[in-house]
């Protein structure tokens, strides 16, 4: 569809932070934060079990506030690299921040620190004073990383070092990726557009972007190997100082959530393959009136289906009536973003792929990237996008050191933005070709959510344990690689060589290891609440945006609660993964 056909998309108006990168309130916050900074640490460091409760309740406010200011500089030099990655002064500029900011935090690594060592009778007493007992979760949070933690000086130098050291390779993989281009029947494409193409209609067109996109990783497997490679041995040697367990365990951490809880998600969904996605693609490839579907028609739309564009403005409505029946709050804030420009939606040369929502700061508001080509799925993350964006903003109140979610519940209102949509579209749909056409596209996202998003987890598991024994080369990553992806798609999915670098662009891998569990947990987890909606009746509404605006501030269990919900319960899992089946079985009854 044309960029004409498609309305006019929205591009976002940074200027709630800053006027440019040449602003000088940057400089002027810069620098108000470096002062601050010293001072905070001339004032605290070394004697924060001294301090009685209203004096550490004021000590955490000042640190929030200065955490406030150094992230809003932050995550305006990485929206606007974002927007460009190929921009030379936009690199520069997240660059100059980066080190800028790096030099400012150093004043603050001692205060978690301390915080953690804090005696457990002190801090009891401490937390009797209201001031600190508002942030009893982030200084639990702080305190549970106390056996990872190293001396100040070990802490203070693994922080300087990192503008230079896992970061540099992260912006080199993202300026790499920025720069590719695939050339496709006639066209220059950047990576979304050739990406999207394997969900195109015409089948020649999905054949001829795949072998495009594996020409062009192949060409560029060496250097995505030796990234892959760096940043495994560097966490490996991090964790190892840590006394880490597991490589996935820093994150289980991070994410506040247990390491069984994850071991028996993952062990659900592994034992769910043949149900969902073997069976799936199964049922896939004879519609197709195939014995194998080739790897590039995994994602391609119903022979028979409608694979009608869907403009802007339709898109909008779409999702913002979804959001209006279920919650008009939630609606109200999602509307939002469009009326003050807090979304970028056009794919362009040079902008980052795939889409975000970036919660920025308290203090500001949230931005969405998008790549809108309008597709029923970029709807669909259109939906999600604003899901996220709509709990940053409640979740907002909680302030700087409260209000950021772990991972784990971070897709609960994305996730569920998107099953609203979709049974908005689903049941104002009478035509029955396009209901299939409907589910089936849901049925593809959640098994690209639930199983797809495991088999990544199980690549970076195998990759982190193989590099353990040494350096990984290429063929050795692809053959890992082409293991999972047999294991979770299926024999009805053709896997051949050109398929073994598609493990390249894969963003989380290099941003955020093991980041991508927290998509299936999401899912499973939403699939869970949304079956208590439809059972719940009155009520639910306002416990679920009372969830959203928790923020941090509680665990998974607690958040659960009131819904009766415990994930901790292999019966969670199986329920969540349930709802996928049941989708799957009624497509095959509707001839699907």
């Amino acid at each position: 569809m044309s960029d004409a056909a498609l309305g006019d998309l929205p591009e976002w108006d940074l200027s709630d932070l800053y006027d440019g990168s040449r602003d000088s309130r940057i400089e002027a916050d810069l620098s108000g934060l470096s002062d601050g900074a010293r001072a905070f640490g001339k004032d605290f460091e070394g004697r924060l079990d001294t301090l009685g409760g209203a004096e550490l309740a004021a000590a955490i406010r000042r640190y929030e506030a200065l955490h406030d200011g150094i992230g809003r500089v932050a995550s305006y030099a990485q929206l606007l690299f974002s927007a460009d990655r190929t921009d030379p002064d936009n690199a520069r500029f997240h660059q100059d921040a980066q080190d800028r900011l790096t030099g400012i935090a150093v004043h603050l690594v001692f205060f978690p620190l301390e915080i953690a060592r804090i005696p457990d009778e002190t801090m009891e007493r401490l937390l009797g004073d209201d001031g600190v007992a508002r942030y009893r979760p982030w200084i639990e949070e702080t305190r549970a990383f106390r056996p990872h933690q190293l001396s100040n000086e070990a802490e203070t130098m693994l922080h300087e070092l990192s503008p230079v050291g896992a970061r540099s390779w992260t912006r080199l993989f993202d300026q790499t990726v920025a720069g590719l281009r695939f050339e496709v029947g006639g066209e220059t494409l950047t990576e979304t557009q050739a990406l999207d193409l394997l969900s195109s209609a015409d089948g020649t067109r999905r054949r001829s972007a795949a072998r495009e996109l594996a020409r062009v990783f192949k060409a560029n497997e060496p250097l995505f190997a030796l990234i892959a490679n760096t940043l495994a041995r560097s966490k490996a040697i991090e964790d190892g100082w840590r006394r880490f367990a597991r490589p996935i365990s820093s994150r289980n951490l991070a994410n506040r959530v247990e390491d069984e809880v994850v071991d028996s998600l993952i062990a659900a969904v592994r034992d769910a393959f043949p149900r969902l996605s073997h069976r799936y693609y199964r049922m896939k490839a004879r519609r197709f009136g195939v014995d194998r579907l080739d790897w590039w028609d995994r994602n391609a739309p119903p022979p028979d289906g409608d694979d009608r564009d869907i403009p802007w403005n339709e898109a909008r409505a779409i999702v913002l009536d979804a959001y209006g029946a279920f919650a008009p709050e939630m609606a109200g804030i999602a509307e939002t973003f469009f009326e003050k420009n807090w979304i970028d939606a056009p794919a362009r040369e040079g902008k980052a792929g795939g889409a975000f929502s970036h919660p920025t700061v308290p203090s500001a508001h949230p931005f969405i990237l998008l790549n809108y080509q309008g597709k029923a799925r970029d709807v669909m993350t259109l939906a999600h996008e604003l899901g996220h964006g709509v709990h940053q903003v409640l979740a907002a109140g909680q302030g700087a050191l409260l209000a950021e979610t772990p991972l784990t519940l971070a897709e609960t209102a994305s996730v569920f933005g998107e099953q609203l949509t979709f049974r908005r579209m689903l049941d104002g749909e009478s035509d029955p070709a396009r209901r299939i056409a409907i589910l089936t596209g849901k049925v593809e996202d959640m098994l690209n959510t639930v199983v797809r998003q495991i088999a990544f987890c199980d690549f970076e598991r195998r990759i982190h344990d193989a590099r353990g024994e040494g350096e990984l080369t290429p063929d050795e990553i692809g053959d890992i690689w082409m293991a999972v992806q047999a294991e979770s798609l299926g024999d009805a999915i053709a896997l051949d060589d050109d398929y073994r670098t598609f493990w390249c662009y894969i963003p989380h891998f290099v941003h955020t290891p093991f980041y991508v569990y927290a998509y299936a947990f999401g899912d499973c987890l939403v699939n869970a609440l949304y079956a208590h909606y439809r059972e719940a009746g009155e009520g639910f509404q306002r416990r679920f945006l009372d969830m959203l605006g928790a923020g941090g501030g509680k665990r998974h269990r607690e958040l659960l609660a009131p819904f009766g919900l415990d994930a901790s319960d292999p019966a969670f899992w199986s329920r969540g993964l349930g709802v996928i089946e049941g989708f799957i079985d009624e497509l095959e009854a509707a001839g699907g």
